[in-house]
């Protein structure tokens, strides 16, 4: 299926208090903030969104403020992949209830199954629901690589929606692109390849750095997509900064500095991740202010 949506979606931050709750003012607050400034999805309890070290009920809670809280104002795309199928059906049919829009479904990690056990994944999660769904490959975290055949068979599933290319190899994502063309849409899911995703027919992103820079990723995005490549390519240039920073340890520890830098309150992240180093807290800070971002932090 094409065309679920186009233009850019921000994987979330899921702000965690000092009590290590759910600090949903501040989600709120995130929620706003990206509503504002254009941003047409939010993907939500994502890899961003920290989902492995949530409990049930509080991926529920989340769910539920989510929907009440967008009000149909942007589209919602719940993170429902797991390294169990049986896990990730009921996670998706979960989601599905709750009043999601679509599903990101990320590529059973660990068990590193084989080219044909990641169709019969996704071919278990689209029998299970009715709402589009989102593969999201990203090799350098799951240890699993949808190769474009693969992806080609996925594409023709029901309710496929796309893929969230993050393997950060181009030129296996543009065999993926050549072989779903016409089918199911593909997203980019590595902020450094936004530019080059979408002037190869990507249909969008799904981005970190727009936590933080949603405007102007936004920007990147509608130049493109008018044909102006000169202004993408200055806009990106403005970014790239920003998005290195945004990695300077893995997401989505320098993210949720960055937010309690502008002032969104990003929260601490739970073990065991940690909370950013101060060299790094130096580096993101630094890219930010050079950025043009007032420092509240």
């Amino acid at each position: 299926m094409l065309n679920f949506f186009n233009g850019t979606a921000t994987a979330m931050i899921t702000p965690f208090g000092k009590d290590g709750k759910v600090n949903f003012d501040a989600f709120g607050r995130m929620i706003e903030f990206q509503i504002e400034n254009g941003t047409d999805a939010l993907v939500i309890l994502g890899t961003t969104g920290e989902p492995a070290t949530m409990s049930e009920a509080e991926k529920e809670d989340v769910m539920r403020f989510s929907v009440e809280k967008i009000a149909g104002r942007a589209k919602i795309v719940f993170g429902s992949g797991s390294n169990s199928t049986a896990h990730a059906v009921e996670a998706s049919k979960k989601a599905e209830a709750f009043g999601a829009d679509g599903l990101l479904v990320v590529t059973p990690y660990y068990n590193k199954c084989t080219q044909n056990g990641i169709y019969e994944y996704y071919k278990a999660v689209s029998e299970a629901v009715n709402i589009p769904i989102i593969c999201y490959n990203v090799p350098p975290r799951t240890g699993v690589n949808i190769l474009p055949a693969t992806m080609e068979r996925i594409a023709s599933l029901k309710n496929i929606a796309g893929i969230k290319e993050a393997c950060g190899n181009m030129e296996q994502i543009c065999e993926t692109a050549r072989r779903i063309r016409g089918r199911c849409d593909l997203y980019s899911g590595d902020d450094n390849l936004n530019l080059p995703i979408l002037a190869i027919g990507g249909a969008g992103l799904i981005s970190v750095a727009s936590n933080i820079i949603p405007k102007e990723t936004k920007a990147l995005y509608d130049f493109v997509k008018a044909g102006d490549l000169a202004a993408a390519n200055e806009i990106q240039d403005r970014m790239l900064p920003v998005i290195d920073a945004m990695f300077v340890e893995v997401n989505p520890i320098p993210a949720k500095a960055a937010a309690d830098m502008i002032g969104l309150d990003g929260g601490i992240p739970r073990p065991p991740l940690t909370e950013l180093e101060p060299a790094h807290k130096e580096i993101v800070r630094k890219a930010l202010s050079d950025f043009g971002l007032k420092i509240q932090a």
